[in-house]
């Protein structure tokens, strides 16, 4: 049997051959005329991406990866590679016809993928920050025939690789836009179509220098103007230079230059989870912070920060049930930012029981926004929020309505309640969000529990990308008894009760998400958000 392996040999045009010569060998165990377990056989597959050599570039498979097979026009069946070979259950192959094999670089198809009646399907190769998704295909060289053995097939691919050079000022991905980035496959013709989804986006890893990538055939691109690059995080802008023709099985190594160092205005704040949200009727936007707000007391300097993950949440895990200063916290009296702005219990680790004691700038009559603002907790500097002071705040009542109950967003859903990474809390979609990118149960209902969407921390990293906010469940403190951890959320908002002791706040737990009307000395979550200045 030949070694399985994609050789590009390099010519003396700038671009040269990528093919991927994929010899391989499929045996037929079992034949119960309708179900077929089948084997193909490969040699040294290790990893399941392109490694661009001098001359070469090989592909190798890694345990996971997925073939599909077609016979007469319909989807029959995936093959799955064990880290030896590609085996699976093929059903009700054409007697007569040939098998045909698609590997799609393990891209999910846009469409579900039905034994027996999917003639065709799409998918779209954007996101190249962490794979290479090579496509290719091939019919076995022999006609299916259920007392014949082996089948063999040569994989070629329907794609080009290309390098590119970048020059960024960002930390985040980078992406190109006006690509051919949709591949459509006829199952019943084998013919490739290929389109642009959205702007035509391709996404390369985050950082500076050499970054690969699968390009799909299409036209020449002329130099692209300012704009025609960016970050992902929103901030910078660029351009690239000329794109050659792309062909199959193309291999262009002498790199298109990219840069991208042209500061946006209003871009994403440092700290920002990347979604938009209306926070009135005016069309005001805001951007949410990264996780929920903390108080590193334990440092030789304390300091405040945003929780490193969305979900994450300190309970009494640091001793915050207590009025020890040194150590690290996340609920937090009503204005206790650390700053004296008027009040008896400023600072984040104040545990008093008396109302009276919280009154920002000397009065119950004050919200946290009043006066110099400094009661606010976003006027302190946060270490990983861009660490200038007054440039986060919390959200007011109305604000907080606004984004739960008014918004009108592009896909109709405000909010959800979910379990991300086994914590239990509320998401919020933004303005902009994408219905088909994610499908959500019991959507805008504060009554739903919180197993109506089981999210995992892979598939939360990709909603999160996409703008979407989640408020775990981290408890409250009442004096110092630290009560409801896992199960409810209790945050601040920034009004106060103009004509009581109390101010506002919003909760959830498994039955219930609303407005709340909180003692002042209780230990809420803060979750922080920034103006969006377009």
């Amino acid at each position: 049997m030949k070694k399985l392996g994609l050789i590009l040999m390099a010519c003396a045009m700038i671009m040269g051959t990528f093919q991927c010569k994929k010899n391989d060998e499929i045996n037929k165990f079992e034949n119960n005329n309708e179900s077929v377990f089948i084997t193909l056989n490969v040699d040294e597959g290790t990893r399941a991406n392109v490694v661009p050599e001098e001359d070469i570039a090989p592909v190798y498979y890694a345990e996971g990866d997925m073939i599909h097979v077609v016979s007469d026009g319909k989807y029959i069946g995936t093959l799955t590679y064990t880290g030896t070979n590609f085996s699976g259950d093929i059903t009700n192959p054409t007697e007569g016809q040939p098998l045909h094999f698609y590997f799609l670089g393990n891209v999910i198809p846009t469409e579900s993928l039905v034994v027996g009646e999917t003639s065709s399907c799409s998918v779209i190769i954007s996101d190249q920050t962490t794979s290479h998704p090579v496509i290719s295909y091939a019919p076995s060289n022999q006609y299916y025939s259920a007392v014949t053995t082996n089948y063999t097939a040569t994989l070629l691919n329907k794609c080009a690789l290309v390098k590119f050079n970048v020059t960024t000022a960002s930390e985040a991905a980078t992406c190109i836009t006006g690509m051919n980035n949709k591949v459509t496959i006829d199952f019943a013709t084998n013919e490739f179509a290929y389109s642009q989804e959205g702007e035509g986006v391709i996404k390369l890893a985050a950082g500076n220098g050499e970054k690969w990538v699968i390009l799909l055939p299409q036209d020449a691109l002329e130099a692209g103007e300012e704009g025609s690059a960016y970050s992902e995080d929103g901030n910078y802008t660029g351009t690239h230079e000329a794109i050659p023709a792309i062909i199959d099985n193309g291999y262009l190594k002498s790199g298109v230059a990219v840069t991208i160092n042209t500061p946006v205005s209003g871009g994403v704040p440092t700290g920002a989870i990347n979604g938009l949200f209306t926070i009135n009727a005016n069309g005001d936007q805001v951007y949410f912070s990264q996780g929920n707000l903390q108080y590193i007391g334990s440092a030789a300097t304390p300091y405040w920060k945003f929780a490193d993950n969305q979900w994450d949440y300190l309970g009494t895990i640091t001793g915050q049930n207590g009025s020890n200063q040194n150590v690290d916290r996340d609920l937090f009296g009503w204005g206790t930012s650390g700053i004296n702005h008027g009040s008896v219990c400023y600072q984040p680790w104040s545990v008093s029981q008396n109302n009276n004691d919280y009154y920002v700038y000397g009065s119950f009559s004050y919200n946290l926004f009043d006066q110099t603002g400094q009661a606010d907790w976003g006027y302190n500097a946060i270490s990983n929020g861009g660490n200038n002071v007054n440039e986060w705040r919390t959200l007011t009542v109305n604000e907080e309505n606004y984004i739960l109950f008014n918004r009108s967003t592009s896909s109709g859903i405000r909010f959800a309640k979910a379990c991300v990474n086994y914590v239990q809390g509320v998401i919020l979609l933004p303005d902009n969000w994408n219905i088909d990118m994610y499908s959500l149960n019991k959507t805008n209902q504060r009554w739903a529990s919180f197993d109506s969407n089981i999210i995992s921390a892979s598939q939360m990293s990709a909603l999160e990308e996409a703008g979407v906010v989640f408020l775990p469940v981290g408890g409250r403190r009442d004096g110092i008894l630290v009560e409801y951890v896992r199960s409810r959320g209790d945050y601040w908002l920034a009004d106060s009760d103009s004509g009581g002791v109390g101010a506002y706040g919003i909760f959830f737990d498994d039955n219930y998400l609303g407005g709340i009307l909180c003692n002042r000395y209780f230990g809420l979550s803060v979750r922080l958000v920034q103006d969006h200045n377009p």
